[in-house]
């Protein structure tokens, strides 16, 4: 059985060895635990060591960004050399889906791995035949489903507009509406809203040729059917390959990075109640925008993976935003987890039982101070009723 390997990669510690620098690879966050599977960069010819390469990063524990302690699962990856896939999480498995083959390997349409366990014998496929094998989307968890919409068709490179929709416990594909669905697109942002709709935004077409952000779609999952919006305020550069998910109060999206952005031009959010957009306040050290990364909220932090193109040397492979206050975000580097409310104290037994079937002290010293003030009052009432009757059927006397 494989044991699996813990590497501590300094980035300050000289000769230090680093994880290596990734963009289009999945980021999937299962019990507490970020796993990170494939991906390439271009200044590395290795590509098909970096798509092999399995990692995952353990958020239960605090950790600052400069220290990080990954966890090596290259050994026990069954999945080949890939780039552009999408993942989901279904209870404790980890479902992945299309995406290229960086080595020409076959490779099936999807993976999934039962994070349970310590060997390649956690995985198993589905190569359903007759479906689409796309690559460069984005995947929505919502209800045990998997949304893949749009993407690039893998066999001849057609970017598409379908609603491809997986099912992750009868494991079986359906398809979605396309009345008034989005235009066809690659690397958009996509966020499960509160209402069980999914808003999509900006992306590609051909040529990586951006699109705009001044309208959005919406995707209601339980109507199966399509809307759209147009945005107002300080609207984003066209961009794709950017990240985005949902604000803590869940009625914001915010968006990180893309292709083309600068810093001044890299943190957006839109209000999902009247879709305008507005530029954060935010504090910190601010970080150059990055694109092909990939983003995820825990806890109070938008935290956010490798991407392209950074100095490895003198950023960390992971930026945490803080957003949890709205009005002005945070850029840090300390992660500190969610910790859960300590229970109430408990009343001891004894204590229970002795006030259920009698009221306190304190409430039978005034309940029983009235009634026998009320009794002597009643007592003095009838007498001096009884005496003053008395007095009046005397007979008068004459002197």
């Amino acid at each position: 059985m494989s044991t699996f390997l813990f590497l501590l990669f300094p980035k300050k510690q000289p000769g230090g060895v680093l994880p290596s620098q990734r963009y289009l690879h999945t980021v999937t966050l299962i019990d507490n635990n970020l796993y990170i599977i494939g991906g390439q960069y271009l200044t590395d010819t290795s590509i098909e060591i970096i798509g092999k390469e399995f990692i995952c990063l353990d958020v239960s524990n605090p950790f600052n960004t400069w220290e990080l302690s990954w966890e090596n699962l290259t050994d026990i990856n069954m999945v080949p050399p890939h780039i552009g896939a999408a993942s989901a999480q279904s209870v404790a498995n980890m479902f992945l889906y299309g995406g290229i083959s960086t080595n020409n390997d076959e490779k099936d349409l999807i993976y999934i791995f039962d994070t349970r366990g310590n060997s390649t014998n956690s995985w198993i496929t589905l190569n359903a035949i007759g479906e689409t094998n796309k690559a460069f989307l984005t995947s929505i968890d919502n209800d045990g489903k998997m949304y893949l919409f749009g993407g690039k068709n893998k066999l001849n490179d057609e970017i598409l507009n379908d609603m491809l929709i997986f099912d992750t416990i009868t494991l079986t594909f359906t398809s979605g509406s396309l009345v008034n669905a989005s235009s066809m697109r690659t690397d958009y942002g996509a966020v499960l809203l509160p209402n069980k709709n999914i808003i999509y935004l900006g992306g590609s077409i051909i040529n990586n040729e951006p699109l705009t952000l001044n309208e959005v779609y919406l995707y209601d999952t339980i109507q199966d059917n399509w809307s759209i919006k147009t945005t107002s305020g300080y609207i984003p550069s066209r961009r794709f390959a950017f990240s985005a998910v949902l604000s803590l109060d869940g009625q914001k999206i915010i968006i990180f990075g893309g292709k083309g952005t600068t810093n001044l031009t890299a943190l957006y959010e839109l209000d999902v109640t009247n879709f305008n957009w507005y530029i954060p306040k935010v504090s910190g050290q601010i970080q150059d925008p990055r694109y092909w990364h990939k983003a995820n909220v825990i806890g109070k932090y938008m935290v956010i993976s490798f991407g392209c193109c950074y100095d490895q040397s003198i950023e960390s492979d992971i930026l945490l935003l803080d957003i949890s206050n709205d009005q002005e975000y945070v850029w840090t580097t300390n992660f500190e987890p969610h910790l859960p409310s300590p229970l109430p104290t408990q009343v001891p037994t004894q204590e229970v039982i002795s006030l259920r079937p009698f009221p306190s002290s304190s409430v039978l010293s005034p309940i029983m101070g009235t009634s026998i003030t009320v009794f002597l009052l009643t007592i003095i009432c009838i007498y001096a009723y009884k005496w003053t009757k008395l007095i009046r059927n005397m007979p008068t006397t004459n002197p």
